[in-house]
């Protein structure tokens, strides 16, 4: 009457999405009824063993790799729903099912991890882009509102002396308008 536990033999399972995953799992189950599971089957935990490893194959085979590796909590109700309905006439309860470990082939660790990398830098990529599109649009902005008022971009360049001028350097540039530039020249 007690509760055995039993570990499910790594399987090898081909995922929905045809990714060769290994998974294990542990059983919990009891006899509630001792003369069905002598009288029933000729070993209740054996076959309850075998039948929890073909379940677990058949249950995951139906999977993609994503839901193998999310949706553990409700495979795992399902495949005790499926063996506890099938070890009943054996006098057996499946009381708990939990799927310990799903192991990827490391080719296709390293395939996720350098499409989760490309990924990764396209969205860097977009953010970059909308950085440049914004900066863009406030320096037109400011284009706009210095060529409306002629004393704005002296105001700018004073500005911008003082900070220069804060900062302790020794060389200033200052900047000549392209207008005068070429007076001079065509004379």
């Amino acid at each position: 009457m007690r509760t055995l536990t039993f570990d499910v033999p790594p399987q090898e399972i081909l995922s929905k999405d045809s990714v060769t995953v290994s998974v294990d799992a542990v059983i919990y189950c009891y006899v509630f009824d001792a003369v069905m599971s002598v009288c029933n089957v000729q070993d209740a935990f054996e076959s309850t063993k075998l039948l929890a490893a073909t379940t677990l194959r058949n249950v995951l085979g139906t999977k993609n790799m994503a839901e193998m590796l999310s949706d553990r909590d409700s495979i795992s109700r399902h495949m005790k729903q499926l063996l506890d309905n099938s070890t009943k006439p054996w006098g057996v309860t499946v009381d708990r099912v939990e799927i310990k470990d799903v192991r990827l082939p490391h080719q296709l660790q390293r395939a996720m991890a350098a499409e989760a990398e490309a990924s990764r830098q396209a969205r860097a990529k977009v953010i970059a882009a909308e950085g440049e599109q914004n900066s863009s649009r406030a320096l037109k902005e400011a284009s706009d509102i210095i060529a409306q008022s002629p004393a704005a971009i002296q105001l700018r360049y004073l500005q911008t002396l003082n900070v220069i001028a804060s900062e302790k350097n020794s060389t200033i540039v200052f900047p000549l308008p392209v207008d005068i530039i070429s007076s001079l020249v065509d004379k």
